[in-house]
């Protein structure tokens, strides 16, 4: 008979710990995707959609920054960075911006 000598104990671990960790990465990838395919999802249902009243928010401009602006409810949002660009235009373009702004809401 054949002496047949069998793998060592450290041997199979290793594999044991290599296919672990390729199943481990396999899962974190398919998270990874499975997520980005949602936050997309949910980017499509809600993008441009008012959140306090869920109707379309149309883009107005208003001195240096574009307002999201619901006819609906009449809310007005800034979108990151907005309100300080509005800060530094200056007082010439601030004064013009506030009154349009302020024709938004007396429009009611």
């Amino acid at each position: 008979m054949a002496n047949i000598e069998k793998p060592s104990s450290n041997e199979e671990d290793f594999f044991a710990r290599e296919e672990i960790e390729k199943k481990r990465k396999l899962a974190l990838e398919q998270a990874r995707m499975m997520e980005q395919r949602e936050r997309e999802e949910r980017r499509k249902l809600h993008y441009m959609k008012c959140p306090k009243c869920g109707m379309d928010l149309q883009a107005l401009e208003k001195g240096p920054v574009q307002l999201d602006t619901c006819f609906n409810c009449h809310g007005v949002w800034l979108d990151a960075g907005e309100l300080e660009q509005m800060v530094n235009a200056g007082p010439e373009v601030n004064r013009t911006w506030m009154g349009s702004v302020l024709n938004l809401f007396r429009r009611k």
